[in-house]
């Protein structure tokens, strides 16, 4: 079970680092600028931010395993479909499919897990899902950074055909076929259009922003169709029979705080794994290769950390580590900032990125459990797809906005001055956004994590997810 979920999780994990790898490449062989260099990561994060909610609830409703499947199929189709691009509007035709596909398979992973593990055990679960995933994330950047330095960019898509195939035939073999929680119903379909082109035009917006200058049409007609897009969501979610966001979930505080904290560390992190990549290669001139290793640091937390992370938070609850995780991220961050063209790649790229990995593994883990023991346990798959949701969408915006804070709009993610002189600021940017996720778990994540006697006073309506904060009820355990 846990190597299905963890393989198709990878999926999307080693695409997203290898395609940002291949940026380069992909602008010099088909003539594409920062704009449009932008919509090949974007058009995915699109996808993705606005459909894992739907894939959520679908995997609550139709069966975690079924949609699961269904989403590893689909991305692996639009990632040929990818590899075979003859221009760039294909390509990003193909990658806006790409994230369609990783919106069904991405909760699924989870929600598989929770709802199989033990609650005893559901911490060290997820810690090890982050820690195996890490493998891949290790891997991807150095295979794919290989592929693309001695072959063509076209095999950072080309890759994910085997990986889906061994995904289908292991899930199909040894992943049972959890139970739909919910009975089927009427999917908020409108809410997802309006989440989908308030996301579009406002990423539309902030990347053309760069390029045009606030004050050109298309920029703020984006912008005010973009915020009444928004508004049409606010007012779908609260009349709709069944909301993509239900409820049952926004009446956790825990659940809302978790969220919000998502939201201002996983801009961030949009916003760091966009932009190395660019600044090992442009800006300071090292190879696909180099540059894939430049974050592996990362990932190589992740992996032999990440349980130990599950453990620690399991004794400790999830505010210490919500907290320093954050901080110590940050650090490692604005030491990023430093890479120029006279960089030292041990000093300044891998020492750095080993900082930056040792606090997200602290964070990832304790942030990822706390919001799944949060929800109630009908709800898990949409509680995992709502805080997807989240994370991509933080990603999705921080990407759009990289050339507008760095000033790199027109053609200056290709242009090694620009990319030198912007990519400090972006860092900068990054760094504050984790400070302030870190100050947010400090004052508003509890201390630990209630659990079943703490409860035990509770009115019997009160529905506690095991191990986790109850759902209506305005107490914490400090």
């Amino acid at each position: 079970m846990l190597a299905a979920t963890v393989l198709g999780a990878a999926l999307t994990f080693i695409d997203a680092t290898v395609v940002n790898l291949a940026l380069p490449r992909i602008g010099e062989e088909l003539g594409a600028g920062s704009q449009s260099l932008t919509w090949v990561v974007n058009a995915y994060a699109l996808a993705l931010a606005a459909l894992v909610l739907v894939g959520g609830a679908l995997g609550d409703t139709f069966g975690q395993r079924r949609v699961f499947l269904l989403g590893v199929t689909l991305f692996a189709v639009a990632s040929g479909a990818c590899g075979l691009a003859p221009d760039v509007g294909t390509l990003i035709a193909g990658r806006a499919v790409q994230g369609v596909g990783a919106a069904l398979l991405t909760p699924g992973s989870l929600a598989i897990l929770q709802h199989s593990f033990a609650p005893g055990d559901r911490a060290r679960a997820i810690g090890s899902w982050s820690g195996l995933t890490g493998v891949a994330g290790a891997i991807g950047p150095f295979v794919g950074g290989w592929l693309i330095a001695v072959g063509d960019w076209r095999w950072a898509f080309l890759v994910n055909l085997p990986l889906a195939l061994i995904v289908v035939v292991v899930t199909r073999r040894h992943v049972p076929d959890v139970p739909p929680s919910r009975t089927a119903g009427h999917l908020d379909w409108p809410g997802a259009l309006w989440l989908a082109a308030a996301l579009g035009l406002v990423s539309y917006a902030l990347t053309a922003w760069a390029s045009y200058g606030l004050t050109d049409g298309r920029v703020l007609l984006g912008l005010a169709l973009g915020a009444l897009a928004a508004v049409g969501f606010v007012l779908r979610e609260r009349s709709a029979r069944e909301p993509l966001v239900p409820g049952a979930l926004l009446g956790s505080r825990v659940f809302v705080v978790t969220n919000a904290v998502t939201l201002l560390a996983y801009a961030a992190l949009g916003a760091v794994f966009f932009s190395v990549g660019i600044a090992v290669q442009v800006g300071a001139g090292y190879s696909p290769l180099l540059a894939g290793l430049a974050l592996s640091p990362v990932t190589l937390c992740m992996l032999l950390l990440s349980s130990r992370a599950g453990s620690l938070s399991d004794r400790l609850g999830p505010r210490l580590p919500m907290t320093a995780g954050p901080l110590l991220a940050a650090v490692g961050v604005v030491w990023l900032g430093r890479i120029d063209a006279e960089v030292s790649y041990a000093l300044d790229v891998l020492a750095p990125a080993t900082v930056f990995g040792l606090g997200l593994t602290l964070m990832v883990t304790p942030l990822t459990a706390t919001v799944l023991a949060s929800a109630p346990d009908d709800l898990v798959g949409l509680a995992s797809g709502v805080n997807n949701a989240a994370a991509r969408t933080a990603g999705l915006v921080a990407v759009a906005a990289v050339p507008l804070v760095g000033g790199l709009g027109g053609s200056g993610l290709t242009d090694p001055a620009r990319v030198v002189d912007g990519f400090g600021t972006v860092m900068g940017a990054a760094a504050a956004l984790l400070v302030v996720a870190g100050l947010l778990s400090f004052v508003a994540v509890p201390r630990r994590q209630p659990r079943r006697e703490d409860c035990a006073a509770c009115p019997p309506e009160h529905h506690c997810s095991p191990g986790g904060p109850p759902a209506a009820v305005e107490h914490e355990t400090t």
